[in-house]
């Protein structure tokens, strides 16, 4: 079987080690889930308390209000609505309608895991928060919002440069979350394995039609789809030339 011009040859696409990845870094979430669960009634470990303290003995509002700006990013009406419709827009506009459909699942049911958790371990926040925050502190759903869309993004496209930001964002809203005295170290890291997790698992039975999709042409929306060559003359002998009349 030959591929089409222009594209890789077919490959074989493993769909069983993202499950099994994305199973144990959900098991890790819920073993660190009960660790903290059965360890002295949810009590934050020291190195996390000593975190807190100088976070908020050294808040300055240049650090203040990009943190806010994540906080902003990462929960409420700006992430459940219009991130996802940017982004789902944008893999739309770019002809990945496969894509659009996975990140769509990942970004739902994301949310769902976390709130689960949420409610299985109820972790107390700390006391000095700058931000109004909803039950339960453990797993972190900001982060876990943040390292979804890093992780779906990053199988998309399969860029270096995109995982490399990804992966800066990811971590840039697991700090500002302790910053803003809105969830434990700890908490932040539960939240990042869980987005990883979603976004691996979500993404195994996607991943044939993800990678065909990934070797299309894809240009840029605003210009045309190139026309195909033109048609070829039918065959057959020359038409006779019209005879004139008498």
């Amino acid at each position: 079987m030959t591929s089409a011009p222009g594209l890789l040859p077919p490959r074989r696409v493993a769909r069983l080690w993202p499950l099994i990845s994305a199973s144990t870094a959900l098991l890790a979430v819920v073993a660190l889930g009960a660790v903290i669960f059965y360890r002295e009634n949810n009590k934050p470990f020291g190195f996390e308390l000593e975190w807190m303290s100088d976070i908020v003995e050294h808040r300055l509002p240049i650090w203040t209000v990009p943190a806010l700006v994540f906080n902003a990013l990462g929960g409420g009406v700006i992430a459940i609505f219009v991130v996802p419709f940017i982004i789902i827009a944008g893999l739309l506009l770019w002809r990945r309608r496969w894509a659009a459909i996975y990140f769509t699942i990942a970004v739902i049911v994301s949310p769902l895991v976390v709130e689960l958790l949420k409610k299985s371990f109820g972790r107390p926040r700390p006391t000095d928060i700058l931000v109004t925050t909803d039950f339960g502190s453990f797993p972190s759903g900001h982060s876990a919002n943040a390292a979804l869309i890093a992780t779906v993004l990053g199988i998309v496209f399969a860029r270096r440069w995109i995982w490399v930001v990804g992966a800066l964002y990811t971590v840039a809203m697991m700090l500002s979350r302790t910053y803003l005295g809105a969830h434990w170290i700890s908490d932040t890291i539960g939240g990042m394995l869980v987005g990883v997790a979603v976004a691996v698992a979500v993404w195994a039975p996607f991943a044939l039609v993800l990678y065909r999709e990934r070797q299309l042409p894809h240009s840029p929306p605003w210009r045309a789809k190139p026309a195909g060559p033109p048609a070829a003359p039918p065959a057959g002998p020359p038409a006779a030339p019209p005879t004139a009349l008498p």
